[in-house]
């Protein structure tokens, strides 16, 4: 059964969490449910007359129905693309996880479900005090872990999921992502990926380029 939200995750930075969060968006909507993505925390925004930026949570509320104000998809915009503890101080800005919570409370009660895309990888800090699994306990949400398909996908896989237990978060799925068009035997290593990662696969996405969320959809198969 599908979660009314859930924290999605990846094995690194680049991994592909963004397009996979909002595939997730496109596929849940294609079942007939509200949904909503959210990014608390992004990097590298621009400056726009509306206001700090972030590319990805600009592709996450636009894959949402019905489109969320911009401060509660992504409470902390952030300009250099820095990871947040630093992008943070850069600002000036104290990151606390309040304000994060009570725009993922307002998210809630307009959707049936709500997609929270983290940071980098799973261990990515998100201040000095505070971790992913942080905000994850704080929210009480299951993970979904994305994998990038490339050299290195099965030791980042295994570790990823070995820390998010190790948290006491609870990993309810994984997605592939195929990152690296040119990555020697990708089925091969999805193969085994399917035999060490524990949890289910929900599904894997075709490199593409351009990008199209609302297409890869098709890709994914959620829990019934």
């Amino acid at each position: 059964m599908i979660p009314a939200s859930f924290y999605v995750t990846g094995t690194d930075t680049g991994a592909g969490k963004s397009l996979a969060s909002a595939s997730l968006l496109h596929a849940l909507r294609a079942r007939g449910l509200r949904a909503v993505g959210m990014k608390p925390v992004a990097s590298g925004c621009v400056s726009t007359p509306h206001g700090w930026r972030n590319d990805d949570a600009l592709l996450l509320q636009a894959a949402s129905d019905p489109r969320p104000d911009y401060a509660d998809a992504n409470p902390y915009a952030f300009a250099l693309p820095l990871a947040p503890e630093l992008a943070a101080a850069e600002d000036g800005i104290e990151l606390t996880l309040a304000p994060i919570l009570q725009a993922h409370a307002r998210l809630a009660r307009q959707a049936d479900c709500v997609v929270v895309e983290g940071v980098g990888g799973w261990a990515a800090p998100l201040t000095a005090t505070l971790d992913q699994a942080d905000l994850v306990r704080a929210l009480d949400l299951p993970v979904v872990l994305v994998v990038g398909l490339r050299l290195g996908c099965l030791n980042h896989a295994r570790l990823s999921a070995r820390a998010i237990a190790a948290d006491g978060a609870r990993l309810v799925g994984w997605i592939a992502s195929e990152v690296d068009p040119a990555m020697d035997r990708r089925d091969d290593n999805f193969a085994l990926l399917t035999k060490r990662v524990p949890a289910p696969c929900w599904g894997r996405l075709p490199y593409r380029a351009p990008p199209d969320p609302a297409a890869l959809a098709a890709a994914l198969r959620l829990p019934v």
